[in-house]
């Protein structure tokens, strides 16, 4: 039983669905004026639940390719250590779960946007990253969904506010996704993907793009402030770490060199909870 357990734990990919569900619920403090431990908890399992159900859907879509990469091959499917069966049911229940939670405790419009959310990643993207660069941009959506999903379970409004948040995650995802697709880009090729933009090869016109989609977050970072969402001091740390994000990226076009991407892809994991967790303080 532990170790069934264990399985279904894995599966999850728990740590990247606690960093979505950081996320959301930066976007849900931001959001509410009167945050309840209470429903930031359901909000925080929601999300985790429905990250995780997205995620299944893509192991057992790609469970085939994942054993064809040393990254992936001892994951539970490729392995064989849970068939697909019982990973669908588990995908299921979480998600069934999450959306009830979304609805009931929340509002309509948050479940919409979760659901949405979840079929965009498993459905779509997916299949999708084996028939080109495509792929980052269909998949930077749901990807950018969960700071937006926070600010409506909070306020049930869609507006410029959720708008604002959505952008910044939405152009911080490709720096940070094709630096992994660089540093991975031979075990990708294995599974027949294709994530690197312009020619697919890492080189210069790609060091270009992962630039100027960089250079975007620098005058966005402004905007929480400029809203009167968050303070000026928030506004000041990410243009600091913006600037640091892009000088990553300048230096990725002159080197053009694994090591620097790798280093940027660092540079990415920082850069995007520093700049929610400034506007959190701020606002508090």
């Amino acid at each position: 039983m532990r170790e069934k357990l264990g399985i279904l734990f894995e599966l999850l990919k728990f740590r990247l669905a606690s960093l979505i569900a950081f996320s959301g619920a930066m976007g849900y403090c931001l959001g509410s004026n009167n945050v309840q431990t209470s429903d930031l908890v359901f909000f925080i399992i929601a999300s985790i639940g429905i990250t995780g159900a997205a995620n299944i859907i893509n192991q057992i879509l790609e469970k085939d390719y994942d054993k064809l990469m040393k990254r992936t091959a001892s994951r539970p499917l490729p392995s064989g250590r849970i068939t697909v069966e019982q990973a669908a049911i588990w995908a299921a229940f979480l998600g069934i779960m999450s959306l009830t939670i979304f609805i009931t405790r929340f509002n309509l419009s948050t479940g919409l946007v979760s659901l949405l959310s979840l079929v965009l990643y498993g459905f779509v993207y997916t299949p999708l990253k084996r028939v080109g660069p495509i792929a980052v941009f269909v998949g930077a959506f749901p990807g950018a969904f969960p700071p937006m999903i926070g600010w409506v379970a909070a306020t049930n409004h869609f507006g410029l506010e959720p708008g604002i948040l959505f952008a910044i995650q939405f152009f911080w995802q490709f720096p940070h996704f094709w630096a992994i697709a660089w540093v991975l880009d031979e075990d990708y090729k294995r599974a027949g993907f294709k994530l690197l933009p312009a020619n697919g090869l890492k080189d210069l016109d790609t060091t270009f793009r992962i630039m100027i989609y960089t250079l975007f977050l620098l005058p966005i970072g402004w905007l929480p402030y400029k809203l009167g969402m968050t303070g000026i001091n928030s506004a000041f740390i990410a243009t600091v770490f913006g600037v640091l994000f892009l000088a990553q990226t300048l230096h990725l076009m002159r080197t053009c060199t694994d090591k620097t991407a790798r280093q940027l892809m660092f540079g990415s994991f920082i850069y995007l909870p520093i700049v929610q967790i400034a506007f959190l303080l701020d606002k508090l």
